[in-house]
């Protein structure tokens, strides 16, 4: 049975430290000794503040540092974000400022290993320092994500994924929800993480996991050395079925759902705004591309928010967005609903827009979950 920890904190470092403490010390505190490599993945998306809730927030970072530093191991704070310069990113979330001072290295991933994550992705170029490291401390942020329903413990590892290769993936998987989430899932299964220490204090609902979320202020932590088990104990939280999360869906069907043992006390959020559902997309191939357009969500922009700064058209995978001078386009036929324009807008310009069938859709999800 699979331990879930409960604390309840807030950001002030006097409150979260001694409760961070206290959860990797039952978690994993027997896993990290003197001398060992620890990587610490937070979740660092692209530029953002601590209150935009769409980061991991510096002072959960330090405490991991400090609790790595105190066991005499070396940490070493680690991500790949979606887009844009990681030391900008760190600089813009204050890591720099709640670091400063500490012996560890603040670095982004470069270096790959090409590892086989089976059928039907095969090879996939992962970050050497996840696979090298001697001890993962994943730490996730409770937000909510268009695509994918939620994105917390597993979910985060795909950030192991470096640079642009994320977008590769997305056009190769992220076409099919489910397929995604499983290739998903093999990506955690591939680095594995040793503990994962939500930072639930201020999360992100609505249509996450970008600026166009809204801080939510809920007030905890919460850890797992099984990263389905945390996430299903958050999806208890919020009051919803952990089977609306494609990840947890798809994880259930391969049997690897773990019995929960929560310990702690475990708010239970009321009206915790969810994204718009992704449409059913099910039966014979022909006809998933006119599901996908008529069922999930569209990606819209609001021209009076947006500055044109490139992010959204750079990134997009499918290519589906022009730059019309004055204001962006997006070629529907070609956008495949990944939403990685919504998630790297800094702008918070882009939000997803139910169509009819979409609407019918996510109200006969909810009926049945």
């Amino acid at each position: 049975m699979a331990e879930v920890l409960i604390r309840k904190t807030d950001y002030d470092y006097q409150q979260l430290k001694p409760a961070f403490f206290e959860i990797v010390e039952k978690l994993a505190g027997d896993k990290i000794k003197s001398g060992q490599r620890v990587l610490i993945k937070p979740n660092l998306l692209s530029f953002a503040t601590p209150e935009d809730a769409i980061l991991t927030h510096p002072l959960v970072i330090k405490a991991a540092v400090e609790y790595v530093l105190e066991k005499g191991a070396r940490p070493q704070v680690s991500d790949s974000p979606a887009i844009g310069s990681f030391e900008r990113i760190v600089k813009m979330n204050k890591i720099n400022v709640a670091l400063k001072g500490l012996d560890v290295i603040c670095s982004p991933f470069k270096n790959t290993v090409m590892v086989d994550i089976g059928k039907p992705y095969g090879k996939i170029e992962i970050a050497r320092d996840a696979l090298e490291a001697n001890v993962i401390i994943n730490l996730p942020k409770l937000k909510t994500h268009t695509q994918m329903f939620l994105t917390l413990a597993v979910k985060n590892m795909f950030g192991c994924v470096v640079g642009f290769k994320k977008s590769q993936w997305h056009m190769r998987a992220g076409t099919d929800t489910d397929a995604f989430a499983r290739l998903l899932i093999a990506i955690h299964q591939a680095v594995k993480p040793t503990v994962s220490i939500l930072d639930g204090v201020l999360t992100l609902e609505g249509e996450g996991p970008g600026k166009g979320g809204k801080p939510r202020h809920i007030g905890v932590l919460m850890g797992s050395a099984d990263s389905f088990a945390l996430d299903m104990v958050v999806c208890q939280m919020l009051g919803v079925s952990y089977k609306r999360a494609p990840i947890l869906k798809n994880a259930l069907d391969k049997g690897m759902l773990p019995l929960c043992e929560v310990k702690g006390a475990l708010p239970q959020v009321r009206n915790f705004e969810l994204p718009l559902s992704s449409g059913l997309i099910w039966g014979p191939r022909f006809l998933h591309n006119f599901m996908r357009r008529h069922t999930m969500a569209m990606p819209v922009c609001d021209d009076e928010l947006c500055k044109m700064c490139s992010q959204c058209w750079t990134l997009c995978p499918a290519k589906a967005i022009e730059n019309l001078a004055e204001k962006i386009e997006f070629d529907y036929k070609r956008c495949i609903r990944c939403y990685c324009c919504i998630e790297v807008c800094p702008y918070g310009a882009l939000q997803a827009r139910e169509t009819i069938g979409g609407k019918i859709t996510r109200r006969l999800m909810e009926s049945f979950s």
